[in-house]
């Protein structure tokens, strides 16, 4: 499985949204960034994916920032990968002959793909975020 920037990005932007759900206050772009070290304006590229995907939305103001749309328990990280990434579900192969050998190759790489894409929908945001509560490492205060 190769993950994005772009979709590991959005996947910690959603998370941190998620962690700070209860607070119902939205979360400014720069504060995400900072945070996870990913730059402002890649940020904010995929924070409108997310808008336009009805993941999050938008709260304007001097106290404005993003916030999730869904409750954590309702969002998937299935669902916020191909959000922002739509390749993220297809099989890419180099093939490039089409013989009996080929074909079940690919149809092998299908049923893994999906799933992969099965495994996504099962983990949501609220599982994730009990998860990092979980964490005694102290790499991550909510």
């Amino acid at each position: 499985m190769i993950v994005s920037a772009k979709t590991e990005y959005a996947c910690i932007a959603m998370l941190e949204l998620a962690a700070r759900d209860e607070r119902s206050e939205p979360v400014r772009i720069k504060d995400i960034a900072d945070r996870h070290g990913i730059p402002s304006r890649f940020l904010v590229q995929i924070l409108l994916q997310l808008k336009t995907a009805g993941l999050v939305q938008s709260v304007r103001g001097a106290s404005g920032g993003y916030q999730l749309a869904l409750p954590p328990r309702e969002i998937t990280l299935g669902t916020v990968m191909s959000a922002v990434d739509a390749q993220s579900a297809r099989v890419v192969s180099s093939l490039t002959s089409d013989s009996p050998t080929t074909r079940v190759l690919h149809d092998r790489w299908q049923l893994v793909a999906e799933k992969q894409r099965e495994l996504l929908e099962e983990v949501t945001l609220a599982d994730l975020v009990t998860e990092l509560r979980g964490q005694t490492s102290g790499m991550y205060y909510i």
